[in-house]
């Protein structure tokens, strides 16, 4: 079976808009130009796996039936605008609990990477902050940071920084 290529994607501040702690549909904004963004994306070929922290559900301030109600009402949005998701793996756990699938430890990635037959050296990561990145800190995957108010410092060199997404997805689509 041919390896795939794919797009990690971190959700709050990549997809949407992060306010903190979003877990339900009434706190999700789509940021802008995300639908048109993943299109060109795909249209070169890309798998989309969605890899996310969601403390919320360890602090109470939502519960996993209020995530998937969530994370089912986004997958929808995307089919409805021709894009597919192909996996979503989310981290329920708090900081302070230490588990191996929180970022930036690589667990959620290794398991997708396995999950989907991934092509690493031909894959991307994109998140807005530095621990979104740091799961493929082992793996050739490339590696795009978003300006977020996360990023204080100069960030490594092996790291391109973009305003959004689709500043993301015109860069990676110039390189294939």
């Amino acid at each position: 079976m041919d390896k795939i290529k794919a797009i990690f994607l971190d959700r709050d501040g990549v997809i949407n808009l992060d306010s903190g702690h979003v877990g339900k549909i009434n706190d999700f904004v789509f940021l802008p130009r995300v639908f048109e963004s993943l299109k060109m994306l795909s249209s070169k070929g890309y798998l989309f796996i969605i890899i996310t922290n969601q403390s919320g559900i360890s602090r109470g301030y939502y519960d996993l039936e209020d995530f998937f109600t969530l994370n089912n009402w986004m997958l929808d949005k995307f089919d409805e605008n021709g894009i597919k998701i192909s996996g979503v793996y989310f981290c329920p756990h708090h900081p302070d609990e230490n588990c191996n699938c929180r970022k930036p430890k690589s667990l959620m990635f290794d398991s997708a990477v396995s999950d989907f037959n991934i092509d690493e050296a031909q894959s991307w990561i994109i998140g807005d902050k530095l621990t979104d990145l740091e799961i493929g800190k082992n793996s050739p995957c490339k590696k795009i940071l978003i300006r977020s108010k996360y990023i204080q410092n100069p960030v490594d060199s092996g790291i391109l920084l973009v305003e959004d997404l689709y500043e993301a997805a015109s860069f990676i689509v110039n390189q294939v």
